[in-house]
């Protein structure tokens, strides 16, 4: 009765104190964890040649991409609105066009959308003047 007893206890602990099975330890879990978030693409790797960019990207694209972080939330003073916008549009796309792409005050070049064409720019600084 003794045994039965001590074995019945310890299934029940066992029971009562399992675990469920953790699956972020399996090797498939590990390996999507540790997979690479990107890839890097160098011109002339003809190695990479699928992954080259399939094309100009749009105004929005690009405004999304690279220029919200501070033209949405209008950090350190990066023109948000139509209102603060129109100063700089007063002074001309071209000179618009040169400060995005040279860098202007806290703004660094191209934004920091460094694989951005001229084109992309130009067509960022149209989608977000437009709004």
């Amino acid at each position: 009765m003794k045994k039965l007893t001590a074995l019945a206890l310890l299934v029940l602990a066992t029971t009562a104190y399992a675990q469920p099975y953790d699956n972020s330890m399996t090797e498939d879990a590990i390996k999507k964890r540790l997979a690479p978030v990107g890839a890097v693409y160098l011109e002339g790797d003809k190695a990479a040649v699928a992954a080259a960019p399939t094309g100009p990207r749009s105004g929005e694209q690009v405004y999304q991409a690279a220029c919200f972080a501070c033209h949405g939330t209008g950090a350190l003073g990066a023109p948000k609105s139509a209102d603060d916008w129109a100063p700089r549009i007063a002074k001309g796309k071209d000179t618009l066009l040169e400060h995005a792409i040279n860098g202007f005050n806290a703004m660094p070049a191209k934004g920091t959308c460094m694989d951005c064409s001229d084109d992309e720019i130009s067509a960022a600084i149209d989608f977000m003047t437009a709004k």
